[in-house]
């Protein structure tokens, strides 16, 4: 979603390119990009503004320093862009943050209520339930769901839909006043056990008198500890408007930003802590339930930089996947037992962190470009359909299915034809000499910026899914691409792997030299050629 934006920030390293210091000029070329892509995301004219002048501010007063030691004592270089990167990161966390310790103010006694509020279609409904399982899930609490929108058509049968899909109660009387609904929902929880309550309050196709004057009773009656407008990312700039009416009125803790998965611009992420002074507390992805998540400022900022988000791909790593079995069947793997059950486990463990698109986005090697690819999840699908066409022994030993009519018969199975089957054993056979290579030494994973604190077992999880699934990534005007179809054969490798490594599927040398490179190669052989003759004669 975060593509308009992205565009301004990414061409700052080619515009700082061979620049040896920053300058008011190179400076004010770099912010007319910026300030162009800020402005096309729907981000508010004064936070643009705001922004903008305490980047620059900032930069022609920075003292660059070329050399810097980092903790081991090695020695690093750093460019101006690198320096100008780093203010527009640490301005856009300002921008978007700090957000509060605590998330969520806990009542002093008996249950904490949370009171959602906003616009019809803005998800309220669904992100109570969301909210719901967040709070059961995480902090094994036992929210009690309330269904206060009692004017819109099935929106109480919608939230008992839910609440039955993730086993949380729903407390419900359609025949009663909202604000009657609230209170006697909190006598019911008081009974029953219930440490959160959650308001689903109703809404309205635009911000009126008779809406605020409703959701004021229900505050000033119920006294919620949390009131949370939920805003639709989707509506761009409106949607800071609506927060800023709504906070008059309200008084609110802060906001939940929705349908952040969409084809949103981003700009109400940006504009609407700065307007209202209100921070985002949670970001929902995706339809899932488990699709909630804590708002970090700084993963978002380094979204939108192109630096991915490692630290939320772990996060939903260590959600989904039990610790001991995933070290169990690492150490399966690495031993060389690697076969077509590990090769499932791998694909639902990518489909449970939501879309192969958005996990592309968040990684380091794939960020900044999700504009340029087209990806399709249903290729996962249809890989999956293959697999489960094989018999037990077949997935355990997948050697079997080198074995004349075998790969014949998993296509018709699965409905594939035989050279989509041959194209994933091929991509298996790529995966398992990764295992095997992986097995004989990890060491080198550590030093792939940002993933030197992630254990080589973890990482065995997040593989290099243009290895594995180049098919589901399809060429879209990016000649030169590696692995994927239609594209040259020359690899991406991440920055600060060893000397000499080979990545499988590939032959020959791996990294391109520089002209210099080259001239200085040949000649150290020349010298060494003739050394060795010296050394005969």
């Amino acid at each position: 979603m975060f593509e308009t934006i992205s565009k301004g920030f990414r061409d700052i390293t080619h515009r700082f390119k061979g620049t040896r210091e920053l300058t008011e000029e190179n400076i004010n070329d770099a912010l007319k990009d910026i300030r162009a892509s800020l402005l096309e995301a729907d981000v508010n004219y004064h936070v643009v503004k705001r922004f903008l002048n305490a980047v620059k501010e900032r930069s022609l007063g920075e003292v660059v320093k070329v050399k810097a030691k980092d903790r081991s004592g090695q020695v690093l270089k750093a460019s101006p862009g690198q320096h100008f990167i780093k203010i527009c990161q640490e301005e856009l966390e300002a921008l978007m943050g700090p957000v509060d310790e605590q998330v969520l103010r806990l009542a002093t006694e008996g249950p904490t209520k949370i009171m959602l509020v906003g616009l019809q279609g803005s998800g309220k409904t669904t992100t109570a339930a969301k909210l719901a399982f967040w709070l059961k899930d995480r902090h094994q609490a036992r929210p009690l769901l309330v269904a206060g929108d009692v004017y819109r058509p099935a929106a109480i049968k919608q939230l008992q839909v839910l609440g039955e899909q993730i086993g949380v109660h729903v407390y419900a009387d359609p025949e009663a006043d909202p604000v009657d609904i609230c209170l006697d929902a909190i006598d019911f929880a008081a009974e029953n056990h219930h440490d959160f309550i959650i308001f689903d309050t109703a809404g309205r196709l635009a911000v009126d008198d008779v809406l605020m004057g409703e959701l004021e009773e229900i505050v000033e009656e119920s006294e919620p500890e949390n009131t949370l407008l939920v805003c639709d990312a989707m509506i761009g700039r409106d949607a800071v408007n609506t927060a800023v009416q709504f906070n008059e009125r309200l008084d609110l803790d802060g906001f939940i930003m929705t349908k952040l998965d969409g084809d949103a611009r981003g700009g109400a992420a940006l504009s609407i802590k700065e307007v209202t002074g209100k921070p985002i507390k949670f970001i929902g992805e995706g339809e899932q339930m488990d699709r909630l998540k804590e708002f970090r400022p700084d993963g978002l900022s380094s979204r939108i930089l192109g630096f991915g988000d490692i630290v939320d791909i772990m996060m939903d790593f260590d959600r989904i996947v039990d610790e001991e079995k995933a070290e169990a069947d690492a150490e399966d793997m690495l031993s060389g037992n690697f076969n077509f059950h590990h090769f499932m486990e791998q694909i639902n463990t990518i489909q449970k962190m939501g879309s192969l698109r958005d996990v592309l986005e968040r990684m380091p090697f794939f960020s900044g470009m999700a504009d340029k690819l087209t990806v399709d999840d249903y290729e996962l699908v249809r890989i999956k359909s293959m697999i489960e066409s094989m018999t037990e022994k077949e997935r355990r030993n997948p050697d079997l299915m080198y074995a004349k009519g075998r790969q014949t018969r998993v296509a018709k199975g699965s409905g594939r034809q035989v050279k989509d089957v041959v194209d994933l054993m091929q991509r298996f056979a790529a995966m398992r000499e990764m295992m095997g290579r992986l097995g004989q030494n990890t060491g080198w994973m550590s030093k792939i910026p940002g993933l030197k604190h992630v254990d080589a077992y973890r990482q065995m999880k997040n593989m290099d899914l243009n290895e594995i699934f180049g098919s589901i990534m399809q060429q879209a005007a990016m000649p030169g691409m590696p692995g994927m179809p239609g594209m040259g054969q020359q690899p991406m490798l991440p920055p600060g792997l060893p000397r000499g490594y080979t990545p499988p599927g590939f032959k020959g040398q791996m990294v391109r030299q520089s002209p210099v490179e080259k001239d200085k190669t040949k000649k150290k052989r020349k010298l060494a050629r003739k050394a060795r003759k010296q050394g005969k004669k």
